[in-house]
């Protein structure tokens, strides 16, 4: 056991030890306090200028036209930087001319948007068309304000045609919400802001995202460490001290004491930004606990697959086909992260939670999604990650046993199943 440990006091400290790991270490908590005072500073500020919006209407001379051409005098008035030109196309009898002129300068690029308002808006009984011809990505959110103008302008016309008071609607239809939170006492009480909500919300993301990098980002560290190995030679002189099994024993163990001092250190970095912003995010001890058991469980599990494609691979060029498919599966928590949220008690959520790959991850986001999951779960996911650890690592002990010690042409898979079936 001693020369596990010394294999792993190794390959964590060569890990630490590089300038490059240093470097990220530190800088992604720096980039996680920049990011969040940015935000910041972007949702005060007002924003630089932009060019002008070209828009083209077309419509029937009436109060409708009057409103909507006050209204964007109003909203050139209020942003003067950003500002929406709006220029009237006259109608003809039967309005075709005038919708080909602006179609054809909407594709010269004279306009942004060219408008059309077809029937009766006022009776509810007509629409607006809204033409655009290879809108930019920077124009999108202008557009948007078009509309939105144009929408207002016409549900303003209906109020006044069915003569409708619009601040009495306003008034009528304004709640004022204060959220509070209740605090574990009787008497503590705060108020909960906006930024405290999204927080709350974001928090099972965050743990669960935390686990994926420390199980797949650290455990991308053992492939590059087996590789540069194998080619040096240095494992043939490891292996004359110690068994395969220890050198790959060793080599987990030593990179998730990695994982571990990364995941403690990105995690604090956020949890003090996050309360020095004056956001309080509840983490009890109970979740760290199984936040700690789902990732050394999923590291073990990962990093014993990982070491039998590195044991048989000479370039981390080779690995990258082969391990594709199981990051792939690591990857679906993260892509499905909202509706498991949403439902972290469904079908989706438990079909996953008791799948090995996925199961960190999944009882990670699960657990801190808030609503109570029955002990039974938790026991059931633990058994089926245990036992896939201990299946992954049988099977990754054979394949490095003979791998780690071949060189040239890659073997394939009836090779592979034949080390398998070996004693």
């Amino acid at each position: 056991m001693w020369k596990i440990g010394k294999v792993a006091q190794r390959e964590f400290l060569d890990t630490v030890k590089t300038r490059t790991f240093l470097i990220g270490l530190l800088l992604i908590p720096v980039l996680i306090v920049g990011i969040i005072l940015l935000s910041k500073k972007m949702a005060q500020s007002e924003g630089g200028p932009r060019p002008a919006i070209r828009v083209g209407l077309t419509s029937p001379a009436g109060e409708l036209l009057s409103r909507i051409t006050g209204a964007f005098a109003d909203y050139n008035k209020a942003n003067p930087q950003t500002p929406l030109t709006l220029q009237l196309l006259s109608e003809g009898q039967d309005g075709t001319a005038s919708e080909q002129r602006g179609k054809e300068q909407l594709r010269q690029g004279k306009l942004e948007a060219y408008i059309v308002l077809d029937g009766d808006l006022e009776s509810g009984k007509g629409s607006l068309l809204f033409y655009s011809y290879k809108s930019k990505a920077s124009q999108i959110d202008a557009l948007w304000t078009v509309e939105r103008i144009l929408r207002d302008a016409v549900i303003d016309r209906r109020y006044q045609a069915r003569g409708i008071d619009p601040a009495m609607l306003a008034e009528i239809r304004n709640v004022p919400i204060r959220r509070v939170e209740l605090g574990d006492e009787q008497g503590r009480e705060r108020v909960q802001s906006e930024g405290q909500r999204v927080a709350r919300m974001m928090v099972p993301f965050a743990f669960m995202y935390l686990v994926f990098i420390g199980i797949v980002g650290m455990g991308q560290h053992m492939i590059s460490s087996i590789i540069e190995e194998k080619n040096s030679r240095i494992v043939e002189m490891l292996l004359s001290a110690i068994s395969p099994f220890q050198l790959m024993a060793g080599k987990i163990l030593g990179l998730a004491g990695v994982g571990l001092t990364v995941m403690a250190l990105w995690g604090a970095a956020a949890y003090g930004t996050a309360s020095w912003q004056g956001i309080k995010i509840d983490i009890g001890p109970d979740l760290l606990a199984y936040g700690l058991a789902y990732y050394i469980l999923g590291f073990v599990l990962f990093s014993a697959i990982l070491a039998g494609v590195g044991s048989i691979c000479n370039t981390v060029k080779e690995t990258q086909s082969l391990m594709m498919p199981i990051t792939l599966v690591f990857v679906i928590p993260l892509v499905v992260w909202p509706q498991l949220a949403r439902d972290p008690n469904g079908d989706l959520a438990r079909i996953l939670s008791y799948v090995p790959l996925t199961t960190p991850m999944l009882m990670v986001l699960r657990l801190s999604s808030g609503p109570d999951i029955w002990w039974g779960e938790v026991v059931i996911s633990f058994l089926v990650l245990i036992a896939g650890v201990l299946v992954s690592f049988w099977l990754a002990a054979k394949i490095f046993r003979t791998g780690i010690l071949l060189y040239g042409k890659r073997p394939g898979p009836r090779e592979v199943l034949r080390w398998l079936r070996e004693k």
